[in-house]
C-alpha cells in the first residue's frame, strides 16, 4: 500500500521558516518526480515546487515560489520542502504527491498524494 505522509507543517510568524518532510512507503521515490501542492481555505489546489527522480532539476511554477525549496533524500525515501520568509498569504494545506512524469505542475499529472499538513503563517 503506498503512503505519503507530510510533517512538519505549524504555527510561525511572518518571515519564518518550517521544514516539511513527505515520507513515503510501498513505493521508492527515487523512481517518481515529486512535488508539493498546497491549497488555501477557499482557493484552488496550487503547484509549490516539483523535483525530479534523480534531483538534478527543480521547478516551480511561478517565481514567487523559488523562496521555497525542495529536495530529496532517496536513502530515506523522503522529500522535503523548505519553506523560508514566509507570509500570512502562505497559509495553506500542504501536500506532496508522487507521478511519472518530469516538470510537470498540474494536479492530475501526479498519482499518489499525502494527506497533507498544515502550515499557518500570522503576523
Amino acid at each position: 500500500q503506498v503512503q505519503l505522509v507530510e510533517s512538519g507543517g505549524g504555527s510561525v510568524q511572518a518571515g519564518g521558516s518550517l521544514r516539511l518532510s513527505c515520507a513515503a512507503s510501498g513505493l521508492a521515490v527515487s523512481i517518481y518526480s515529486m512535488a508539493w501542492f498546497r491549497q488555501a481555505p477557499g482557493k484552488e489546489r496550487e503547484f509549490v515546487r516539483g523535483i525530479s527522480k534523480s534531483g538534478s532539476s527543480t521547478w516551480y511554477a511561478d517565481s514567487e515560489k523559488a523562496r521555497f525549496t525542495i529536495y530529496r533524500d532517496n536513502a530515506k525515501n523522503t522529500v522535503y520542502l523548505q519553506t523560508n520568509s514566509l507570509k500570512p498569504e502562505d497559509t495553506a494545506v500542504y501536500y506532496c504527491a508522487a507521478g511519472s512524469l518530469n516538470r510537470a505542475t498540474e494536479g492530475d499529472s501526479y498519482d499518489y498524494w499525502g494527506q497533507g499538513t498544515q502550515v499557518t503563517v500570522s503576523l
